[in-house]
């Protein structure tokens, strides 16, 4: 049993150290034939999702007032999906 007048401690801010923070990427060498290729923006904005299941992938592209709509959008489907979860 524990003792309910011991208090507990509380979490601090996380440590400084290798851990705290994301992998390290290791240096990639470029091999001749992998030219990146600049893609201009009107592009990206207009081509059509090549996977439909993707609905956030070009969320930062999109001005935020649309945010809301494409996470109702997303919730709505979601819900649609789940719903037929009860008649397999």
């Amino acid at each position: 049993m524990t003792d309910p007048s011991r208090p507990r401690p509380v979490p601090g801010p996380p440590r400084p150290g290798p851990w705290g923070g994301p992998a390290p990427v290791p240096a990639a060498t470029a091999s001749p034939e992998a030219v990146p290729v600049a893609v201009p923006v009107a592009v990206l904005v207009e081509a059509p999702a090549a996977d439909e299941g993707a609905p956030f992938a070009d969320l930062a592209l999109r001005p935020v007032v649309e945010h809301v709509a494409v996470f109702e959008a997303e919730h709505a489907r979601l819900q649609r999906e789940l719903g037929t979860i009860d008649q397999l």
